[in-house]
């Protein structure tokens, strides 16, 4: 492992930031982790990513709160009924704009810390469809962020890494039990309960169960 610098990874609770942290960590970055509240129904979430963060080696957590629900739009921020069967097209669990706000506050951070790297744990292979996943947008943003920042104009350019990007759920948490990830305090889950209990019927719960499936690792998810 080598000293590769500073980096802002955006720390959601879930399965996927949780393996992204630790594989950063791994590859050597100072990382400096970034949790949203940003009005989602779980928050419980929020309590698993300040968690993983002292778990796997954070040099800071940071909890920005911003208010989507004041737009709405989304199963995980207005009164929606989460879907509990595979739906066509984009599911009403895509939050507006959501990875660009996000991203965009992992930039403010990266400038404030001097930081060329920030890492997010999209993926466009086992995901839910949402448009804001795929490498396309991430390329796009990453222009962005360098013609917007005064640590781009100045020659400082960022880096947005996606290490999960091209990766299977089942290939996701191998390598996180590689790099020992404490899965079972991730949460993934749409609509836990107050514990934190997933409900084992969402579309993100069908990923999550079917990725430890096929890794034939036993799913340490505790379920409602």
């Amino acid at each position: 492992m080598t000293d590769q610098g500073k980096a802002v990874v955006l720390l959601s609770g879930g399965l996927d930031s949780a393996t992204v942290l630790a594989m950063a960590r791994a590859d050597g970055f100072d990382c400096h982790a970034l949790s949203i509240d940003y009005g989602q129904r779980h928050e419980v979430e929020l309590k698993a990513a300040a968690k993983l963060a002292d778990h796997l080696g954070a040099a800071s957590h940071r909890v920005v709160k911003m208010d989507l629900r004041a737009i709405g739009g989304s199963a995980l921020t207005d009164d929606i009924a989460v879907p509990e069967t595979p739906t066509e097209g984009i599911p009403v669990t895509y939050v507006p704009a959501r990875n660009t706000i996000m991203l965009s506050l992992a930039l403010g951070l990266a400038e404030v810390l001097e930081a060329q790297d920030i890492f997010i744990g999209v993926n466009a292979v086992d995901y839910s469809g949402y448009p804001d996943c795929r490498p396309e947008f991430i390329a796009a943003f990453a222009d962005l962020a360098n013609l917007a920042t005064k640590a781009g104009v100045e020659g400082q350019q960022t880096h947005i890494r996606t290490p999960l990007v091209d990766l299977s759920k089942e290939a996701i948490i191998r390598r996180g039990i590689e790099l020992d990830v404490p899965y079972a305090d991730t949460i993934s889950c749409y609509q836990p309960d107050a514990k934190g209990r997933a409900c084992g019927r969402c579309d993100s719960c069908r990923l999550r169960a079917a990725g430890f499936l096929a890794a034939g690792v036993p799913d340490p998810t505790r379920y409602q």
